[in-house]
This record gives structure tokens, C-alpha cells and sequence, in this order.
């Protein structure tokens, strides 16, 4: 029992989650619980209970216990018989990837110390054999990856003719992983009895009209259970989006890493698989313990990999998403999106991985010109979250707004009028907007080097360098140029005023 449970989690900042906001919404919906103590769960659950540290419920189980004690289905939005050769588990749990249902078996296996209850787990990319092996030896609660039961179930091995008990954890990432036909195959087209008689519930960070309508086809008059608003991110975590060129990155990324601190775990994600093997042979030249993780990876070398990053032998993973959803490693430090995603959702999931049960977490994000699809999504999250907002990032995001109003782009002499809303600080432009007076208007002109500024400059409190940005802003009256003023020239109302300076801040 010391081995089971000496890897509970430590640190954890339970008084936060009494700030989070969860809305229950379904008919009759029982009362939430405050305390574990609330419910009668058994002795033995209890005991277990208290053998993992866990010292008051999180927001999701204060009202997901009681839904599933009252027997009722639940869609919630965060986050067999002994020796037969065919096993017929009471239980199933499908999750999208191999890290994800090795994590919730140990979980289940905490729960279950000491009871009746004999967990299982299957999953692709491991040795078929010895897990048909350790089905043959009883299965109640069977915790499985789409693929891998398909193959079982039409091997004859597993039946679902009596699970009475279904969970789908990350729902929506399993459909973004193309299971669904599996899923529905599952749970719709074999011996699994059907909704009604089976309780079912459903978990997921985000909820697309996808899942609503798995939730639609898998649920009966269910509760359904938002903890804080349906996609949104916690305030536990510190955003941070910064200007970084794809060239700079690197660079950028070491003054991160040694900011940090080399001992803090902190978890890389970039886009493609060939990118993390590069950035994780770079870092190594560099000198850092790292490692990577990746869908071409061995199950074998991934498991060994993330032991290495849970331990702290490795405090750097760079990861593609197949690490985004669901893993929990409760002290991640920092989580860096070396690549933004080309989605918010999966932003969302990303930064989710610190911050972990109320924890403190940073995130930070290298943003540029290909991410600019994200632009106002990416506001609405910070905003939501009450973070600092960049002013480039509020004026890119005024500008894509502005494309979208008026149907039709900006002439080429502002194709980069992004870049000099680092230059402008927020207020500054707030203010010129606000003038009442719309006789004046003012041009900008970006970095220009005939001036004496530098092009270069660095960014405070590290060595990475960045554009030394100017804005050179000059009010002219507006009357006099009005018959040559076209839709496409922006004309800003102003108070006159001449003024050069330098940029405030990194863009």
C-alpha cells in the first residue's frame, strides 16, 4: 500500500476551489456536497479516501458524486466474472490515448486497494498477449483506448453484456482523434446494454456540437455540469504572450528555460514530430535534461519518458498534443507553446496541464504571423481570465475585426499595421481614439533607422533581443486632404501633436 499511494499529490492549493464557479443544469438535480463526509460512500472508498491525501472534493466531484449516486446520467465539462476466458467487466472507461488510461487505472487501483473490485487496462502499442493474460485473471472495472477493446471485443476476449457503468473521459479528444466509429461501435453495436438501463457519464474540457451530439445519443435525462464557462481557462494560471519570430525562437526559448530555473518541470509543446526531436536534440547540445514525446515514439520509450519528466530526472518534455489532454502531473511549473495551435480548444488544453488542482502555473506562448487565426479567441481567453493583454495583441485583434466588418483588407502600406501596435502603448491609442475633435488625423511610420534609433534592442530582465519598434506619429488637418482620404487609409481623430518614441514593450 505505501508503493500505491506514495505518488498522491503534494501542494495543492485546496482553497481555490471555492472560487470556481459550477452551474448545474437537468431536471431534479440533487444537492451538491461540500465534503467527502457528505455522502455515504462505504468504508472502504472512505478509507481510501483518506489514504490519498485528497481532503475535500473538487468542484467537479462536489456535484458529479451525488448524480452518480442518485443513478442518473452525467455530462460534465472540465476535465466481469473471475476466470472465464471471456471477460464481462461491470465497468468500462474509454479514454483517447495509452498516458491517459495508464494514469486513470492507478487511479482506479487506489480506489479499489483492499475491495473485491479488480481493475484492468488495455491499450494499443503494447503487448496484446500479456494483457489478454491479465484480463483472464478477472476483470470489474476495465479502463481501455477505443482501438485496443475493438480488437479485443472481436477476438472474443472482452463482452459488454453487463456493464452497467460507462464513462467516456476526454470525450471530444477522442472524436478529434478520429474514434467515434469505434466509440459508436462500442456502445451502440454490440451486447453493451442500452441507455436507461446503463448510466453513462461523459467528461470533457470542451463541449462542440460533436460531443452534444454524442451526448444527445449516449445520455438519457441527464445533468449536465459546467465548472466555470465551457472552454474557458483558470486563473490559477499566469498567460503570457509574447512576439517571437520563428528565428528567435530557440533563442528565446533558453532565456524562458533559465528564467525558470533548470530544475522546474516544464513542458514544451511544438506542432510535428520532426520538430520535437529537433528542439529536443538542441536543448541536450545546450546542456538541458530533457526528453520528448511523440505519436511515433514506442509505448515503451513514451512511458519511460514521462517517468523520467515526473520524476524531475528530466524536468523538460517537448510534446506534440498527443501529451495535451488529461495527463496529470500535478507540479508542472511552466507550460511554453513553442507552436501556438492552430485551434483555441487545444490551447486551452495545453496550458490546462499546469495550474493542476489548484496549483499555481505560467504559461507562456510564442505568438507571430502564422497565428493570427487565433487572434481574437485567443483575446476573449485572456480577457475572460483577467490577464495582461499585450497592445499589439488588442490592436491585431481591432484590425482583424475591422477586416471582418468591412469585408475587404487594408491597402499594402499596412499590411504589417500589427506590428506597430507594440510601439503604441493601449492607452495612448484609446485616447486618440476618443478625441472629439475629427478634423486631425495621424500616420504612423515603423523603424526608421534614418531617425538614429537602434533596430534592435533587449527585452528587460533577459538576453533575448527583440525590434526596437518607433512610432513617429504626425497630426495633420484632415480638411485639406479629404478629397484624396480613400476607405482603405484609416483616419483617427487626434489632438495635435508631434512625438517620436521607442517601444514600451516586446512584440
Amino acid at each position: 500500500s505505501r508503493e500505491l499511494f506514495s505518488s498522491g499529490n503534494t501542494g495543492i492549493n485546496f482553497e481555490k476551489y471555492d472560487d470556481i464557479p459550477v452551474e448545474a443544469t437537468g431536471s431534479n438535480c440533487p444537492p451538491h456536497i461540500d465534503s467527502f463526509h457528505d455522502v455515504d460512500m462505504g468504508e472502504i472508498i472512505m478509507s481510501n479516501i483518506a489514504l490519498t491525501h485528497y481532503t475535500r472534493p473538487t468542484p467537479v466531484q462536489k456535484y458529479a458524486i451525488p448524480v452518480i449516486k442518485s443513478k442518473r446520467d452525467l455530462m460534465a465539462c472540465d476535465s466481469g466474472k473471475y476466470g472465464r476466458r471471456k471477460q464481462y467487466p461491470l465497468s468500462l472507461v474509454l479514454a483517447p490515448t495509452r498516458e491517459l488510461a495508464l494514469q486513470i487505472y492507478e487511479e482506479s487501483r487506489k480506489f479499489a486497494y483492499r475491495s473485491r473490485v479488480r481493475p484492468c487496462v488495455v491499450y494499443g502499442g503494447a503487448d496484446i498477449g500479456q494483457q489478454i493474460r491479465d484480463l483472464e485473471r478477472g476483470c470489474h472495472l476495465l479502463v481501455a483506448t477505443p482501438g485496443r477493446l475493438v480488437d479485443m471485443m472481436e477476438r472474443g476476449k472482452i463482452g459488454l453484456d453487463y456493464c452497467n457503468y460507462l464513462v467516456l473521459d476526454e470525450a471530444d479528444r477522442m472524436l478529434d482523434m478520429g474514434f467515434e466509429p469505434q466509440i459508436r461501435r462500442i456502445v451502440e453495436q454490440d451486447t453493451m446494454p442500452p441507455k436507461g438501463i446503463r448510466q453513462t457519464m461523459m467528461f470533457s474540457a470542451t463541449f462542440p456540437k460533436e460531443i452534444q451530439m454524442l451526448a444527445r445519443d449516449f445520455l438519457e435525462d441527464y445533468i449536465f455540469l459546467a465548472v466555470g464557462r465551457v472552454g474557458s481557462t483558470s486563473e490559477n494560471i499566469t498567460q503570457k504572450v509574447v512576439w517571437v519570430e520563428d528565428g528567435d525562437k530557440r533563442s528565446f526559448l533558453l532565456d524562458l528555460l533559465n528564467a525558470t530555473g533548470k530544475e522546474s518541470l516544464t513542458l514544451v509543446f511544438v506542432e510535428t514530430k520532426k520538430g520535437a526531436d529537433a528542439l529536443e536534440d538542441f536543448l541536450y547540445r545546450e546542456g538541458y535534461a530533457c526528453t520528448s514525446i511523440h505519436g511515433d515514439r514506442s509505448q515503451r520509450d513514451r512511458e519511460e519518458a514521462l517517468n523520467q519528466f515526473r520524476s524531475g530526472r528530466c524536468p523538460i518534455l517537448v510534446a506534440t498534443a498527443v501529451a495535451a489532454r488529461g495527463l496529470d502531473i500535478s507540479n508542472v511549473k511552466h507550460v511554453i507553446n513553442f507552436d501556438l495551435p492552430s485551434d483555441i480548444e487545444e490551447y486551452v488544453h495545453r496550458i490546462g496541464r499546469t495550474g493542476r488542482v489548484g496549483n499555481l502555473g505560467l504559461a507562456t506562448s510564442f505568438f507571430n504571423d502564422k497565428n493570427s487565426n487565433i487572434t481574437k479567441d485567443l483575446l476573449d481567453i485572456l480577457v475572460e481570465a483577467k490577464q495582461e493583454v499585450p497592445s499589439w495583441l488588442e490592436s491585431l485583434g481591432y484590425e482583424n475585426q475591422h477586416k471582418g466588418n468591412t469585408g475587404r483588407g487594408r491597402s499594402k502600406r499596412y499590411t504589417h499595421s500589427h506590428t506597430f501596435s507594440g510601439m503604441l502603448n493601449g492607452q495612448l491609442m484609446l485616447n486618440l481614439l476618443s478625441k472629439e475633435n475629427a478634423n486631425y488625423m495621424f500616420c504612423v511610420f515603423l523603424s526608421l533607422p534614418l531617425l538614429g534609433f537602434p533596430l534592435v534592442d533587449l527585452v528587460p530582465g533577459t538576453t533575448a533581443r527583440r525590434p526596437a519598434a518607433v512610432a513617429l506619429v504626425v497630426v495633420v488637418d484632415a480638411a485639406a486632404l479629404a478629397p484624396e482620404v480613400t476607405e482603405e487609409e484609416e483616419v483617427v481623430a487626434a489632438s495635435v501633436e508631434v512625438s517620436a518614441r521607442p517601444s514600451s514593450e516586446p512584440f
